[in-house]
């Protein structure tokens, strides 16, 4: 897999230009409301460019929240530049990029997205082009390039970076959902968006392990979530009538059971719905970093959820290696605001970035990565981790009350 790593956005929502450089594992922090959330959806409309349509269903199918064109169209008041009518999503990798221009009227809204301009492009030479003329003919809410993937070789890096733009989708787990209490909104394969099936996915993640490089990578990842859980001996799913379950409890027919090594053989079995939620969460990351059906590129708003500050900086430091040791390219952006998971982050290694998302005066969002200099290296060395340096306000990316 190409991944991505430019990422352009104009026009969208609190994004009047931006481009980001991305790695492989991507840590955003700011303010709340300061854009970060809108960053990852930026990247969600240009999945659902990327597959031919851009509507409500297919927003929701990627974990983007629906809104009506005045709501997705930038708008600030103190811009000395008129507001655009588009919004523009460009994303680009090893000698490939896609690039989509959508527009749909304030006035009376259309039910899908129309395409003003597309472009697919391999090596400099255009695999799809479309350009504001075409915009008159028929079906302007069809995308070419879905089209023509269809036509394109199974093993051309250009498909490859497509599919992987494609599958692109952002997870907000609940707790509810992840104890199996409440339903999956939005299932997906191995795991749903707000972390529905996750018995399911941890089952074959289990079963996935053996010596072969994708085996042995779904060993070390299932390990790894297992020593996360300090109070924890063992994991595994089991069928929920033979677990210690309320009868009044909501269970899914299988269900997260783990081995609690406090207390006593017989009575240390616990299921998801009496585990942490902290627990839950661990295998829920674990279950998008090694299932072999996880997406080749997706995101996680608020990779802190329900975790100790220690636990969210072990957390991350899995992640970073789980996803750098992978046995195919895998990319990911988290969101956060919990400080201790940047101090879990290898920053010297230029696969994991760190970006501040923060809003100008005018309310226009701005993303800058943080890169290890001198400076930093000096700050260190006095005993300043990351995440007192954002603490104390040297990141940025702290909101101003």
């Amino acid at each position: 897999m190409s991944m991505i790593r430019r990422f352009r956005i104009e026009s969208f929502k609190s994004f009047e230009h931006v481009e980001v450089e991305l790695g492989q594992v991507n840590v955003f922090i700011g303010a709340n409301g300061s854009g970060k959330s809108n960053l990852l959806e930026a990247m969600g409309v240009l999945s659902a460019a990327a597959s031919g349509q851009v509507n409500d269903l297919t927003l929701l199918q990627r974990g983007v929240r629906p809104g009506v064109p005045a709501l997705y169209k930038s708008s600030f008041r103190e811009s000395a530049v008129r507001a655009s009518p588009h919004i523009f999503f460009g994303a680009a990798g090893d000698d490939v990029r896609y690039e989509a221009t959508l527009h749909n009227p304030l006035k009376e809204p259309l039910p899908a997205w129309r395409y003003k301009t597309e472009l697919w492009e391999r090596a400099g030479v255009k695999l799809v082009g479309r350009s504001p003329a075409m915009a008159a003919k028929p079906n302007p809410e069809q995308g070419l390039a879905a089209l023509k993937a269809a036509e394109t070789a199974s093993d051309d890096p250009a498909l490859e970076f497509l599919r992987a733009i494609q599958g692109y989708v952002i997870y907000s787990p609940t707790t509810a959902v992840l104890r199996g209490i409440a339903p999956e909104p939005q299932p997906r394969k191995p795991v749903g968006l707000s972390g529905g099936q996750l018995p399911q996915a941890i089952s074959e993640l289990l079963r996935s392990r053996s010596d072969s490089l994708p085996g042995a990578h779904a060993k070390q990842v299932s390990l790894g979530a297992l020593g996360l859980v300090d109070w924890a001996k063992s994991y595994g799913v089991a069928d929920s009538a033979a677990m210690p379950l309320s009868p009044s409890a909501a269970a899914s027919p299988r269900v997260i059971k783990f081995g609690d090594r406090f207390m006593r053989d017989g009575r240390n079995i616990l299921s998801g719905y009496d585990a942490s939620e902290g627990a839950l969460y661990v295998l829920f990351l674990a279950a998008i970093a090694g299932h072999p059906a996880a997406p080749a590129m997706c995101a996680v708003d608020n990779a802190d959820h329900g975790l100790n500050p220690r636990l969210a900086r072990s957390l991350m430091t899995s992640v970073c290696d789980w996803y750098l040791k992978a046995p195919t390219l895998r990319q990911i952006l988290l969101t956060t605001h919990n400080p201790l998971v940047l101090d879990g982050m290898p920053l010297s290694d230029d696969r994991v970035r760190l970006f501040v998302v923060a809003r100008t005066n005018k309310g226009a969002s701005t993303v800058t990565r943080i890169e290890v200099d001198s400076d930093l290296e000096e700050k260190v060395r006095e005993g300043w981790t990351l995440s007192r340096l954002w603490v104390m306000g040297h990141l940025g990316g702290l909101p101003n009350v």
